[in-house]
């Protein structure tokens, strides 16, 4: 089957539907859509035409792309674009999440399945409020019972939605946290020239000898340590 032919259905297809489409999916989809035909596309042949789409909407005059997110394959609108189609949904499109929903949920995405008991034993606060918060907003999802637990709590884990909010297609796309950890431990290196390293070791010298410093009439800055000349003492007498 021709690629031309393959890519208006798979551009159909992504836009009418309500949910990200997987490469599997669109190659069944079309070969239903096109029973009457011989011809059967092949996965390859719909990665191909997929490619083909991403490069078209990647130009500049258009304001969305396709991409993968979520899992499958989507319309999504550019970055350049978000607060232009942002005042169509009000605060539902702005909101952000809190620091305390931020917090829950990257416990759960980085530990799941996790039990709300675990949660708050991490967070050291009780949780039950952000956790119902977050299934509100459908970014995770109550996915079973912990058995070998004591009253086999509920097991909680990240969404689809989760993925498609944060565009990412797996748990496996998130920042590892080997380095999270890095980025927050790395300092800015301190330069010092060696006039001015030298003017700081003197300086941390006075100071543990415990002088204060004081500035001489000619301008220059001594310590109180230092011993007066014999024609200052004169002039004092």
């Amino acid at each position: 089957m021709e690629i031309n032919n393959l890519i208006p259905h798979i551009e159909a297809l992504i836009f009418a539907s309500d949910k990200p489409l997987t490469t599997l999916e669109l190659t069944e989809l079309v070969n239903n859509a096109l029973a009457f035909m011989d011809e059967k596309a092949s996965l390859d042949q719909v990665e191909s035409a997929l490619e083909g789409i991403v490069e078209k909407y990647n130009a500049e005059f258009y304001p969305f792309e396709v991409r993968m997110s979520g899992g499958g394959w989507q319309y999504l609108t550019k970055r350049d674009y978000h607060k232009t189609v942002a005042q169509l949904n009000g605060d539902k499109f702005m909101k952000k999440l809190s620091g305390a929903a931020m917090e829950t949920l990257a416990i759960i995405a980085y530990k799941q399945p996790i039990t709300k008991g675990e949660i708050e034993a991490i967070r050291g606060v009780n949780s039950d409020y952000t956790v119902q918060k977050l299934l509100e907003k459908e970014l995770i999802i109550i996915s079973g019972r912990n058995e070998k637990m004591p009253g086999h709590p509920l097991v909680y884990e990240t969404s689809k939605n989760f993925m498609d909010y944060f565009g990412i297609n797996s748990a496996e796309d998130l920042p590892k946290i080997r380095e999270v950890l890095a980025e927050q431990l790395v300092e800015p290196t301190r330069i010092q020239s060696e006039e001015a390293e030298g003017i700081a070791d003197q300086e941390q010298q006075a100071i543990d000898n415990k002088a204060s410093f004081v500035v001489s009439e000619q301008g220059e800055l001594v310590t109180s340590t230092d011993e007066p000349d014999e024609a200052d003492t004169d002039s004092e007498a």
